[in-house]
């Protein structure tokens, strides 16, 4: 049986679902923080499982984080991210498919302080309430490179 919170993020997730789908994206950001709808496929069902997630661009790509509102474990979204080896976002209307990098040991560890934190720093809280290290990973648009 989910928990209260759980519910709550599930129906939070369709509401948003619902707003990017109805609105075409034109209220995917509030002031300087986007999100773009993630899809990949369901770690256990591998039917197409869909959430909006906050990102920053970063190399070409897309960096998204797992912060779960501070949850001690993993967002089930992650979890999926994880184990996918494509996925789709749209941002906007613009769908675009893309390679899942999960970042790991110092390169995490650099992202997450110079990028993440340095563009969002109220994320911190979410680390510390939580408990563990938040995972951080990379979309790349299918066909491109990570700069270097």
């Amino acid at each position: 049986m989910a928990t209260f919170k759980h519910q709550m993020t599930r129906n939070g997730n369709a509401i948003g679902l619902f707003l990017h789908r109805a609105l075409k994206g034109r209220l995917d950001a509030f002031g300087d923080q986007k999100v773009l709808m993630l899809c990949a496929p369901g770690r256990r069902t591998g039917l197409p499982r869909s959430v909006m997630v906050r990102f920053l661009e970063y190399e070409g790509g897309f960096l998204v984080w797992g912060t779960g509102s501070g949850s001690p474990t993993e967002p089930d979204w992650f979890r999926n991210l994880r184990r996918a080896s494509r996925a789709r976002v749209e941002i906007g209307t613009t769908p675009v498919e893309v390679v899942p990098q999960v970042l790991a040991g110092t390169e995490r560890d650099r992202v997450w302080r110079e990028v993440v934190l340095a563009a969002v720093p109220g994320v911190a809280k979410y680390e510390a309430k939580a408990g563990r290290i938040i995972p951080v990973a990379v979309l790349r648009p299918v066909g491109v490179s990570p700069a270097g």
